[in-house]
């Protein structure tokens, strides 16, 4: 099982890393590369060489799969990643969020607020009460805090519908059939002597 994460990091560090992995690792001057994390597992230092930059844990607003592929025809889908590894400059601000704002690509830029669903406004007392009442309810008890007044105004409300649906509606009046004066009109009556003509 694989363990995959993504690792943003600066333009400059970025030619150091390539350099790095490249065959001619050797000559280069960068050879040391490591990550180390603080206790609370979100902030850290990532060292290239002797250089030390602050680096971030951050949640992705979105799981992204990853693929591998061994003739570069069929893909073999490796992980679901959620995370990324944010190396920042030296002066660089760190985030203050734990969940990244942007996505991966220009498309998901600011993802969590432009193409997901907001998460509804819910007063915790109000879903603290629900909740203990419909736990009486199922104990086969009774709702404590019932409104009176709503109930009132759904028993009337239920009265009134039944009323309407027990009057009878007058029946619509006949229409008169158009189409048959139509399709009449088009055809000439034939009197007895036509048919009388046709057999003969």
């Amino acid at each position: 099982m694989e363990e995959q994460f993504i690792l943003r990091v600066p333009p400059s560090i970025a030619e150091r890393l390539d350099r790095l992995l490249s065959e001619s690792a050797s000559s280069s001057e960068d050879q040391s590369l490591d990550l180390s994390f603080s206790e609370d597992g979100r902030s850290g230092t990532f060292v290239i060489g002797n250089d030390h930059f602050p680096a971030s844990l951050l949640d992705l607003p979105c799981v992204v799969e990853s693929y591998k592929t061994y003739d570069d025809c069929a893909l073999v889908k490796t992980a679901d990643v959620g995370q990324m590894i944010m190396v920042r400059e030296a002066g660089d601000i760190a985030p203050d969020v734990v969940e990244y704002r942007h996505g991966l690509t220009p498309p998901m830029r600011d993802a969590r607020k432009r193409r997901f669903r907001r998460e509804p406004d819910l007063n915790p007392e109000l879903v603290q009460r629900v909740e203990k009442d419909l736990l009486n309810i199922m104990a086969g008890g009774t709702v404590e805090n019932a409104d009176v007044e709503v109930n009132e105004q759904e028993e009337d409300v239920e009265q009134n519908a039944r009323k309407a649906s027990k009057k009878t509606s007058p029946a619509p009046a006949a229409k008169p059939d158009v189409q048959e004066a139509v399709a009449n009109a088009e055809e000439p009556e034939r009197s007895d002597s036509d048919e009388s003509d046709d057999s003969i």
